[in-house]
């Protein structure tokens, strides 16, 4: 991954964060719920196979 792209997702984040919401409806605010929490789970699910990954790569050094 290219430098360039961690700090542009990092810089979207960060937009996303800010973001006044205030200015959005009630409708806005239920989808932007929805869609953060299946980016949640989307996230944890790349987490833990990472760490799958992590300890059968730990085992296999360590026989």
């Amino acid at each position: 991954m290219m430098e360039e792209d961690i700090i542009r997702k990092s810089e979207t984040l960060s937009a996303l964060v800010d973001e006044d919401l205030s200015l959005l409806g009630l409708e806005e605010l239920e989808d932007r719920i929805t869609t953060l929490k299946a980016e949640i789970d989307r996230v944890a699910e790349v987490l833990e196979s990472k760490k799958g990954s992590r300890a059968d790569a730990e085992a296999l050094f360590k026989a």
